[in-house]
């Protein structure tokens, strides 16, 4: 079986990616979480256990190690359906965005990283590449959807190019995101999933709390609400 290794499910973007993937293609897999630790160093050392990059995700397969969220969709593809879409057109448009989103989106990884269980309100005086960011993602999404019929980005199916996005339903959640009609239903529809929700309940009920990602907030914008249980 899969083993899985992730981080706190508040936080970790990244590991969100995969453990989607897996839940809602219904792949078996055993999940080990590790929460980060407040010294960077530290936290590198103990994933590095598990990981040879010292980050998460990592997917253990046997003796074979992948320790990146597009490298274990790509592995995952190679041996169950549904990871991406069999349509060869469709299929390479899902993985053009999902890499789009691996590698882009740096504003808004800045100023809107993932923190689940709080909503904040942003500050008026944030980079306008937080804009664009927000557009390109509407404009990624709409033209999924309009071009392959929905109700998932590239079809009929959830496959990882949704897995890859899910992470920004949660900041749209967070963030009070606004999005055109066709992509704000879309990111009702994964923050509706199953194994959506039970990822936000599991996250709201972790009593860590990660500095580096707890000072992004004042930075970004005002706290309005934090709907997590009391720390540890």
């Amino acid at each position: 079986m899969y083993q899985l290794h992730i981080a706190n499910k508040n936080y970790s973007s990244w590991s969100l990616r995969p453990w989607l993937l897996l839940s809602v293609l219904d792949i078996a897999f055993e999940e080990h979480l590790l929460p980060f630790a407040q010294d960077g160093a530290a936290n590198r050392q103990a994933f590095r256990a598990f990981s040879p990059n010292g980050k998460v995700p990592c997917l253990h397969d046997g003796a074979t190690v992948v320790w990146d969220s597009l490298a274990i969709a790509e592995y995952l593809a190679e041996r169950h359906a549904g990871v991406w879409p069999s349509d060869p057109v469709a299929r390479a448009w899902a993985r053009c965005a999902a890499a789009e989103m691996h590698s882009g989106f740096a504003t808004l990884r800045e100023y809107g990283g993932m923190n689940c269980g709080v909503r904040v309100r942003w500050r008026p005086d944030l980079p306008l590449a937080l804009d664009a960011d927000i557009a390109r993602i509407d404009e990624l999404w709409s033209e999924g959807l309009h071009r392959f019929g929905g109700p998932f980005l590239a079809g009929a199916g959830f496959g990882a190019v949704d897995a890859f996005f899910a992470p920004v339903a949660f900041r749209v959640q967070t963030y009070g995101i606004r999005l055109g009609e066709t992509a704000a239903t879309y990111a009702r529809r994964l923050l509706e999933l199953p194994a959506m929700q039970r990822w936000y309940a599991q996250g709201l009920q972790e009593p860590w709390r990660d500095a580096g990602h707890e000072q992004e907030l004042p930075r970004c914008g005002e706290l309005l609400q934090d709907l997590r249980a009391p720390a540890a």
